[in-house]
């Protein structure tokens, strides 16, 4: 039995591979319940009690399920398993898992009960003035910020629906009073939290306070190698030694911390000077961000990578990736083909199913990664996560302004199950659908935001995708048509 070390991704394969049993299905539709499964995972792992002969009747399902797939495909102990699950986080997740997996069978890709993570816009208000911004953040809250009750109220309905993590983004988060005493709240309810900042106001303490309440991952944003290029980019001097001494704050208090990079004509030449950057500040990872012309990004939609710009921009990516320890990932959906290529051709070893999860792939197990990079599906934009809005407003995804529903009005599982728009999201077999006879429609999928910026259509081509060249080239040659700032629409 060799001895290893598991990730997300896994776990998620052992339990993609045992659900496909109509009788461990049959069971698992009686743990319908977010709680019933975590009771049942804790109890598994050995960190919660039984209660009665049934719920240890539930634990024992878990326990055959989990192990049979786990001995089958990687010779794993149960202890090792059990370990993992010791993490509340982690029985989150595979409640999600199980939960879709026993609903709706084995789809491609999977739909799930509820999604593993969601991205909450805290607030409008900002410090910084970014070009780029999808948010048009500024200087003072919006009006309809919800209370700070309210905001529990939301962790509530998250929590009930069996979601597992929750990043904190905005404007800037950590400006708003109200994100310390929720983001507490959330982390002892057991979710794996994470913020997106631009880093500017993580002073030492800060940071210190950031892991004490139970933030485990900031996400810092730097556009630029040096203070000339970001400062620039991001409308504020002094924002690039300000967000550098954030990034150096948070790695010194513990948290694990990545750096976050929107790709334009403004920064492309100096992409493997950021990595640099990122490798000598230690980072666990980089995340190079797909541009998306919404907000004020519209003012810069001529900066936008052509395809063959962001092809080789995520070529390069990989091969970065594969030199050491730090994850080099990015958004664009397309990155899964490019991962998954790479590994088939023995170039790699590694395979980014989604921008949120990686995995390390043994020969011997190629098809493991192509599963799993099927089951997450690339674009997860109303399957696998989701955007709540300062208001409380629900959207597939945080570049895509399409509210759905609002979750202290509407109820945030009933518009995770019944939202038209997310259950387009969910076909990727739809005839009307760009990518629906593409061989990678179910790793990649096209970034649905970008269909919807340029198209004002969630079932368009993604224009930056090589496979849609034609539409690209259509864009530049009627851009001047368009106008800067104008909302682009269905050519």
């Amino acid at each position: 039995m060799r001895q290893k070390e598991f990730n997300e991704g896994e776990i998620i394969e052992y339990l993609h591979k045992v659900m496909d049993n109509r009788f461990v299905r049959y069971i698992m539709k009686e743990l319908s319940e977010p709680k019933k499964i975590q009771k049942a995972l804790g109890i598994y792992a050995g960190v919660e009690e039984a209660h009665g002969i049934k719920e240890k009747m539930h634990a024992k399902t878990v326990a055959v399920a989990i192990e049979r797939a786990a001995a089958k495909m990687f010779d794993a102990e149960p202890e090792q398993i059990k370990e993992f699950l010791k993490d509340p986080y982690m029985r989150k997740g595979f409640s999600v898992v199980i939960r879709g997996i026993a609903e709706y069978g084995i789809t491609k890709p999977q739909r799930l009960s509820a999604p593993f993570m969601v991205v909450w816009n805290f607030t409008k208000q900002c410090n910084l003035k970014c070009k780029h911004c999808y948010a048009n953040a500024g200087p003072k809250p919006a009006p309809d910020e919800l209370t700070l009750e309210q905001r529990y109220e939301v962790i509530d309905q998250l929590d009930e629906a069996g979601v597992a993590a929750i990043s904190f983004s905005g404007g800037e988060p950590l400006i708003n009073k109200d994100f310390w005493p929720v983001a507490e709240y959330a982390a002892k309810k057991g979710f794996y939290i994470s913020v997106a900042t631009n880093g500017t106001l993580i002073t030492e303490e800060v940071a210190k306070r950031l892991k004490k309440i139970g933030v485990r991952y900031a996400e810092i944003s730097i556009d630029g190698p040096n203070a000339e290029i970001h400062d620039r980019f991001r409308g504020i001097e002094g924002a690039f030694e300000l967000s550098i001494k954030g990034i150096k704050n948070a790695k010194k208090a513990g948290l694990e911390v990545g750096i976050a990079t929107v790709a334009t004509h403004h920064n492309l030449n100096r992409i493997p000077e950021i990595v640099q950057l990122a490798r000598d500040l230690n980072v666990d990872r980089i995340i190079v961000f797909n541009f998306i012309p919404t907000g004020r990004g519209m003012e810069i939609v001529e900066d936008d990578l052509s395809p063959e710009e962001r092809e080789e921009l995520m070529k390069y990516l990989y091969s970065e990736w594969q030199k050491g320890s730090m994850q080099v990932l990015s958004t664009c959906p397309a990155y899964a083909r490019i991962s998954l290529n790479a590994v088939a051709e023995e170039k790699g070893h590694k395979v980014s199913p989604t921008h949120f999860a990686d995995v390390e792939v043994p020969e011997e197990f190629l098809g493991a990664g192509k599963t799993l990079a099927e089951f997450l599906g690339g674009c997860g934009a109303g399957r696998i996560y989701c955007s709540i809005e300062h208001n409380g407003d629900i959207q597939p995804c945080v570049f895509m302004p399409i509210k759905v529903g609002n979750a202290l009005k509407d109820g945030f599982q009933n518009v995770w199950d019944n939202s038209e728009v997310f259950n387009v999201l969910r076909d990727r077999d739809a005839r009307d659908y760009a990518c629906s006879t593409c061989p990678y429609r179910y790793v990649c999928g096209g970034c649905r935001a970008r269909a919807y910026a340029y198209y004002g259509n969630i079932k368009a081509p993604d224009p930056g995708c090589v496979i849609m060249k034609k539409d690209w080239e259509k864009i530049l040659e009627r851009k001047n048509m368009l106008g800067h700032g104008s909302r682009l629409r269905k050519l």
